[in-house]
C-alpha cells in the first residue's frame, strides 16, 4: 500500500493586516478543507495508473468525496482518449453526473434510509458488472458505511437503522463503532473486494478515522476485516448494547462464533490478492495547510499531536481551557507573539435514553467551549467544524465561539446549560448566529478545531 499526501499547493495571497479572528478562523477552515480536495491528488495518482491500462477500467464512487473523485478519474481518462466502463457513483445528495456511464444514486447519511438501500442495489448490479473488467478503480470516502447502508442478509432494514442509531448514541469512537457496523453492512468488512474478484481493484481511499484505519474508513469495504464475531459481541457488552441489540443480529455473532455461519473475509483471502490500496488525503494534510497559512498571517501556529477524540462536550472544555491559558500566560517581553492552536481528529456524542435535541459532535463541542470562554476578551475565539460541511443531521458544519457567545444564547431566550446538557447545540447557537453553514465541501477528513487569541 502506498501512501502520500500529493494535492497541489493552493496559495493564497498575504495579508497586510489581520484580520478579526472570526474571519481568520473561516479562512483557515476553507484552507484546510481545500487542501483534503479529493481531485487534485486523485488525478496526480490515476495519471499514472491510466499510462497502464489495456482497456477502460469500472468506476465506482462511494462516500462525501464521491462526485469530486468521480470527475476526476472521468477527466484524467479523457485525457487519454478514454471513457469508463461503467460503475456507479453514490454520493450523500444528488448531482449531474460527469460521464453518462455512472449512474448517480445518492445514499442516506447520519443513518441510512430508503436511499442507502437503493444505492446497495445499485452497488450490486454495478459489481457484477464491473468484476469482467481487467480494472477497476474504487474511489472511497467517509460516510460510506450509511450512504450504502444495507443490512447483510437475514436482518431487516429497520434493524439495521436501529444498529446505526444505537452506534451513534453509544459514545463509541468511529473505528470501534465501524468494527460492528461492517458486521451487519451488505458491503463492509471486504465484501465489496469479493464481488469484484477477480478483477484488478485500485482503491483511492479519503480517511475520515483517526489514525487512518484503512479497515474502518467506509466500513472497509475492499479491505479485510480483523474482528471475529466474538470481538464484536465484546465490543457491544462493553458498551452496554448487547441487550438493547436486535435478536436477529446478536443471532448472526453466536452462529459465526459456533462456526455455522461464515465469518468476514479476512486477511490472506484470495479476494485481497489484485486489491491495491492507497491513501490520498486525510485529516493530517488538512491541519498542515492550515498551519502553513496561519503562519503566513503572522500566527505562531501550534498543531496539537493528540487527536481529538472522546466526549465532545468534555472536548470543548479541554480545548478552550488550553487557549485561555495561553492567552493568560505569555512571556511579558513577547507581548505581539500570537498563537493559532490546531487541533483534528473526531469527538463522540452519548445521548440519553430519549434524546431529544438537535446537533452534532462539533456544535456540541462549540458550545461547551463557549462556557468557558465566556467573559473572554474579543480577540479570542474559536472555530470546530466537520470538514465535509454537515455536522450530524443538521445544515451546518459547526461554529465560530468567542468569549460572547454564551450571554448571547442567553439574551436569546434560551437556557445554554440545559441545551448542552439536552445535546441542543445547534438551536443555541443558532439563536446566538454563530453556526457556520459553508455547504458540501465534497471532502470528508473528520473535524478541525482552531482556537486564537490576538489580544496582546
Amino acid at each position: 500500500m502506498h501512501l502520500f499526501s500529493q494535492a497541489p499547493e493552493r496559495r493564497l495571497p498575504r495579508r497586510e493586516t489581520r484580520p478579526d479572528p472570526h474571519t481568520l478562523l473561516r479562512e483557515l477552515y476553507a484552507v484546510a478543507t481545500a487542501a483534503a480536495d479529493p481531485g487534485p491528488a486523485l488525478a496526480h495518482r490515476l495519471r499514472s495508473a491510466a499510462s497502464e491500462l489495456e482497456r477502460p477500467p469500472a468506476i465506482i464512487a462511494l462516500g462525501k468525496a464521491a462526485l469530486p473523485m468521480a470527475q476526476a478519474a472521468v477527466a484524467v481518462l479523457r485525457e487519454r482518449g478514454l471513457e469508463p466502463a461503467g460503475g456507479v457513483i453514490v454520493p450523500p445528495a444528488a448531482a449531474d453526473s460527469p460521464h453518462p456511464s455512472l449512474p448517480v444514486v445518492p445514499g442516506d447519511h447520519p443513518e441510512p434510509g430508503a436511499g442507502s438501500l437503493a444505492a446497495a442495489n445499485a452497488l450490486a448490479k454495478a459489481a457484477a458488472r464491473a468484476r469482467t473488467a481487467d480494472d477497476v478503480w474504487v474511489l472511497l470516502s467517509g460516510g460510506t458505511t450509511s450512504l450504502l447502508g444495507a443490512p447483510v442478509e437475514g436482518i431487516a432494514p429497520g434493524e439495521l437503522t436501529r444498529i446505526y442509531s444505537l452506534l451513534l448514541g453509544s459514545g463509541l469512537d468511529i473505528t470501534a463503532m465501524n468494527r460492528i457496523r461492517k458486521r451487519f453492512s451488505r458491503w463492509g468488512g471486504g465484501r465489496l473486494a469479493l464481488a469484484l474478484a477477480p478483477a484488478r481493484v485500485r482503491v483511492s481511499i479519503v480517511s475520515d478515522v483517526i489514525g487512518d484505519d484503512l479497515a474502518s474508513i467506509g466500513s472497509g469495504p475492499c479491505v479485510p476485516d480483523p474482528a471475529t464475531a466474538a470481538e464484536v459481541r465484546g465490543l457491544l457488552q462493553h458498551a452496554g448494547l448487547w441487550d438493547r441489540w436486535p435478536d436477529p443480529a446478536r443471532r448472526q455473532l453466536a452462529e459465526a462464533e459456533a462456526g455455522r455461519m461464515a465469518e468476514t473475509p479476512k486477511p490472506g483471502d484470495q479476494a485481497f490478492a489484485r486489491v491495491t490500496l492507497e491513501l490520498i488525503a486525510s485529516n493530517g494534510l488538512a491541519l498542515e495547510a492550515a498551519a502553513k497559512r496561519a503562519a503566513e498571517l503572522g500566527l505562531e501556529p501550534v498543531v496539537s499531536t493528540t487527536p481529538l477524540a472522546g466526549e465532545a462536550s468534555t472536548a470543548g472544555t479541554s480545548v478552550a481551557a488550553t487557549l485561555l491559558q495561553d492567552c493568560a500566560g505569555r512571556d511579558i517581553p513577547q507581548p505581539d507573539r500570537k498563537r493559532c492552536w490546531i487541533w483534528g481528529g473526531e469527538t463522540t456524542v452519548t445521548l440519553g435514553a430519549s434524546p431529544s435535541g438537535l446537533g452534532g459532535r462539533c456544535q456540541e463541542l462549540a458550545l461547551a467551549a463557549a462556557r468557558t470562554l465566556a467573559g473572554a476578551p474579543p480577540g479570542v475565539a474559536l472555530l470546530a467544524a466537520g470538514t465535509d460541511g454537515r455536522d450530524g443531521p443538521t445544515d451546518a458544519a459547526g461554529a465560530v465561539v468567542d468569549g460572547r457567545t454564551w450571554a448571547a444564547v442567553s439574551a436569546a431566550g434560551r437556557d445554554p446549560a440545559r441545551d448542552l446538557a439536552a445535546h441542543d447545540a445547534y438551536r443555541a447557537l443558532d439563536a446566538a448566529g454563530v453556526l457556520l453553514r459553508p455547504g458540501l465541501t465534497g471532502t470528508n477528513v473528520m473535524d478541525v478545531v482552531f482556537g486564537v487569541c490576538l489580544e496582546g
